[in-house]
């Protein structure tokens, strides 16, 4: 990692825990560069690593204010981790994976995730933490016969990045549907939902290329975090 990005990652700590505060603005750059010994050219890199995060915006002649992060947006139509989505757009996030476990699939829970009654499949329980809040309850259901080994190391890390990188798995498409749900006693528990009464539930059942489920997901995100996009594209009628 360049020193830039690693300027960027600290400055995005210290913008998670407040040591910069929303409506505070960073030292400036001659400070910047003296703290951490870097070039002016190096801490512009960083600030604009920042800018394009939408956690802080330049003024001209005033400097860099913290500012509130907006709506993050949620490709809907992307077979996308949410690791991945971490990445791609410089968060602080951090996971906390609440239980790793086996399962024999009932009539209500195969209704549920498409798996077959009395198969065993792994449950993977995680929280995410985005700029500091529990934003983000995860739980994923995996086919043990196509994913055999399943750890809390790997569920810490990116499971995708162990399917595919590990097991060379051939991950195609997924089946989604988003709804808004009640809050529920396990929402309550894991996420900082406030007030609030109602969540975002996405449901994804994931297959292979060659057509077989191995996963369902269901993820429940906080309304004020994130919001839902997709590419609509209209195919004209010919003749």
């Amino acid at each position: 990692m360049k020193k830039y990005q690693l300027i960027f990652k600290d400055l995005q700590e210290k913008i998670a825990n407040d040591t910069y505060p929303v409506g505070s603005y960073l030292p400036t750059e001659a400070q910047l560069c003296q703290l951490y010994s870097a070039s002016r050219d190096t801490i512009r890199k960083a600030i604009k690593l920042l800018n394009q995060a939408g956690m802080v915006e330049s003024l001209q002649g005033q400097g860099t204010k913290v500012v509130q992060r907006q709506h993050i947006q949620f490709p809907v139509s992307e077979l996308t981790s949410y690791q991945e989505l971490v990445d791609k757009l410089g968060m602080v996030s951090r996971t906390k994976v609440l239980a790793v476990e086996k399962v024999i699939v009932d009539d209500k829970l195969a209704l549920k995730t498409g798996f077959a009654s009395k198969s065993i499949i792994w449950r993977v329980r995680r929280q995410r933490q985005l700029d500091g809040v529990a934003a983000v309850l995860d739980t994923d259901y995996l086919d043990t016969r196509i994913v055999p080994k399943m750890t809390t190391a790997i569920a810490q890390d990116s499971i995708y990045a162990y399917l595919e990188n590990e097991l060379g798995l051939d991950i195609a498409y997924a089946q989604k549907e988003i709804t808004i749900d009640q809050v529920s006693d396990t929402d309550k528990l894991h996420l900082d939902l406030g007030a609030d009464k109602h969540l975002v539930s996405v449901k994804s059942k994931v297959f292979l290329g060659n057509t077989r489920q191995f996963q369902f997901t269901e993820s429940r995100h906080k309304l004020d975090k994130f919001k839902f996009v997709d590419f609509a594209k209209r195919h004209k009628k010919t003749g």
